[in-house]
């Protein structure tokens, strides 16, 4: 009877969790920034209400580097 060898390949497996990891927090950290604006402004993005306290004046991309990588 011959027995399954599974060989893994650690810097591959490595790499994409990093991936994962730099996904992640890339995504979180773009979904609070826009809680927050939706909060400072009491609107969602494009919205127009009685409630509204401000403005959106644009965006503009940043990056931050972590260890995972590069977020933006």
């Amino acid at each position: 009877m011959s027995e399954k060898i599974v060989q893994l390949n650690e810097e591959v497996i490595k790499g994409q969790l990093k991936e994962l990891v730099r996904g992640s927090v890339e995504e979180t950290l773009n979904e609070l920034l826009e809680a927050e604006a939706q909060k400072l402004t009491q609107a969602a993005r494009y919205e127009r209400n009685e409630q509204r306290q401000g403005y959106r004046s644009g965006h503009y991309s940043r990056n931050l580097t972590t260890t995972s990588g590069d977020v933006t």
